[in-house]
C-alpha cells in the first residue's frame, strides 16, 4: 500500500478525471496522501490550453519529480516530448486512459516508467471516484469534440467526439444525488455537440437529468456557439426546468467573422448574439459567460474593434480573457504572430470593459431576494449560487449543500453579497 498525492489543473473535466483517478487509487489498494510531503508517489492531472498554463505545469512537474511521478491529463498527450524533457523518468497517463491508473502506479512505484497515452476508455461513467467537493457531482458526458479550431490543443489531447449514453449518465447522476450531491455539473470538451455521434443531443440529456427525483440543481457546461443553430429552440425548452441553472458558457472567442473563419470556429458573431438575445428574452435574468482571445495572428485593429463592439452589444456576465499564445502542434502556431505590446494593449481594453459590464450587470441584482444553494468553499467562506448561477457571498454561518433565502445588498465585479432573509 502506497500513499499517492493527486493534484489537478484546468477545466471541470480535468477535475472530474482527478476524482476518478483518486477513486481508482482507493479501490486499487492504495491511499490518498494528505500532502505532497507525505506521499510515496505524486500524480498531477495537467492542462495545456495556454502557454501560461503549460509553464505552470512544467513548474509543478519540476517540484513533484523528487518522488516517483505520473503526469496525467492533456499535457503529456499533446506535448509528450516537452514533459519528458523536464522529467525523463515520469510515467505518462492520457486523459482517455484512466482505467490503466493502477497498473501505471504500481509499475512506477517499482521504478518502471509506463507510457499509457492510447485512448482505451470507452466511457468514464460508473467509475469509482473521490469527490473534491461533496456537494457537487461532476459528470463527464462525452470525450473529444467535432471542432477543428486551429489554435487549440484539446483536439490533439482528446480526439474526436465519443458521447456517453443518456441512460448511463442519468444512472450516475441519480446515484450522486442519492449520495447527497446538491448540484450536478454536465461537462465535456464541448457540450454543444453531445450526442451527435449516437443519434441524440444535449436537449434530451438535460431533460432526462432534470427528471431525476430530488432537490438538486444542474449546471450545463461549456458549449460552442456553432451548434446553437441546431439545438437552440429545444434547449430553450429544456432550460424551463426549475432545476437547471439559467446560465450558459458559450465561447465566442472573437467578434470578427473574419477572425472566426481564420480560427476555423464554425460560427459567426450573429449566432452568438442571437443566442444571448433568445435566452435573455425567454428567462429575463440569465447569465452568459464567454471566452475572448485577443491577438490572434490575423486580428487587425478593425477585427479587434468588432470584438469590443460585440461585447458592448451582448454584455456577457463573465468573460474568460486570454492573450493568444501559440500552442505547439496547432496550425495557428505556424502563422506570423502579432507584436506582444499590441496584444497586451488589446487585452487591457477588454479586461477593463469586462469588469465594467460585470459590475453593471450585478447592480441589477441589488434588492433581489430568493433561493441560494451554497455549493463551494472560497477563501475559507461558503459561497452560494442563485438560479442564474450568480456567485453569492454572505457573512453568516451556513453548511455546504444547504439552501437559504438571501437578500442581495452589495455587489462587486466578481459577484453578489447579501444576508439571509428572515
Amino acid at each position: 500500500m502506497a500513499k499517492i498525492w493527486v493534484e489537478a489543473y484546468g477545466c471541470s473535466a480535468s477535475f472530474a478525471d482527478s476524482e476518478i483517478i483518486s477513486g481508482l487509487i482507493e479501490n486499487g489498494g492504495h491511499t490518498l496522501a494528505q500532502s505532497q510531503q507525505d506521499s510515496d508517489l505524486n500524480l498531477i492531472v495537467t492542462c495545456s490550453v495556454k502557454d501560461a498554463t503549460a509553464n505552470r505545469m512544467i513548474h509543478r512537474i519540476k517540484k513533484l519529480k523528487t518522488k516517483p511521478l505520473i503526469v496525467a491529463g492533456c499535457f503529456p498527450k499533446a506535448e509528450k516530448k516537452t514533459v519528458e524533457r523536464f522529467s525523463t523518468k515520469a510515467s505518462l497517463l492520457g486523459p482517455n486512459s484512466l482505467t490503466k491508473t493502477i497498473d501505471v502506479i504500481n509499475s512506477t512505484l517499482h521504478g518502471k516508467k509506463i507510457v499509457a497515452l492510447d485512448d482505451v476508455d470507452s466511457s468514464k461513467i460508473g467509475l469509482p471516484r473521490v469527490r473534491l467537493n461533496p456537494a457537487i457531482s461532476i459528470v463527464e458526458i462525452a470525450s473529444g469534440c467535432l471542432s477543428e479550431c486551429n489554435f487549440c490543443q484539446t483536439k490533439l489531447s482528446k480526439g474526436d467526439l465519443v458521447s456517453y449514453r443518456i441512460g448511463d449518465i442519468v444512472r450516475q447522476a441519480s446515484h450522486d444525488v442519492e449520495q447527497g450531491c446538491s448540484e450536478i455539473w454536465l461537462t465535456s470538451t464541448d457540450n454543444g455537440c453531445y450526442g451527435f455521434d449516437i443519434g441524440t443531443d444535449l436537449t434530451h440529456l438535460v431533460s432526462a437529468v432534470g427528471d431525476i427525483k430530488g432537490n438538486f440543481m444542474i449546471r450545463v457546461g461549456m458549449m460552442n456557439p456553432m451548434y446553437m443553430v441546431r439545438i437552440r429552440n429545444d434547449l430553450l425548452d429544456a432550460f424551463e426546468n426549475h432545476k437547471v441553472f439559467k446560465f450558459l458558457h458559450i465561447p465566442v472567442q472573437s467578434g470578427s467573422d473574419n477572425v472566426l473563419k481564420q480560427m476555423k470556429r464554425g460560427h459567426t458573431r450573429q449566432i452568438f448574439k442571437d443566442t444571448t438575445i433568445a435566452f435573455r428574452k425567454k428567462f429575463g435574468m440569465f447569465s452568459i459567460s464567454t471566452d475572448i482571445i485577443v491577438g490572434f495572428p490575423t486580428e487587425t485593429e478593425d477585427d479587434f474593434a468588432k470584438t469590443v463592439e460585440l461585447i458592448k452589444e451582448t454584455k456577457p456576465d463573465m468573460i474568460n480573457l486570454s492573450k493568444y499564445s501559440a500552442r505547439p502542434g496547432t496550425e495557428a502556431a505556424e502563422m506570423d504572430q502579432l507584436d506582444v505590446f499590441v496584444v497586451k494593449k488589446r487585452s487591457k481594453i477588454v479586461f477593463e470593459l469586462a469588469n465594467q459590464i460585470a459590475l453593471e450587470n450585478n447592480r441589477q441584482w441589488i434588492g433581489w431576494k430568493g433561493d441560494v444553494l451554497f455549493d463551494e468553499i472560497s477563501d475559507g467562506k461558503i459561497k452560494g449560487r442563485n438560479f442564474a448561477y450568480k456567485p453569492v457571498m454572505i457573512n453568516e454561518d451556513i453548511k455546504l449543500g444547504q439552501r437559504a433565502t438571501v437578500e442581495i445588498t452589495t455587489v462587486s465585479t466578481h459577484g453578489l453579497g447579501g444576508k439571509i432573509a428572515s
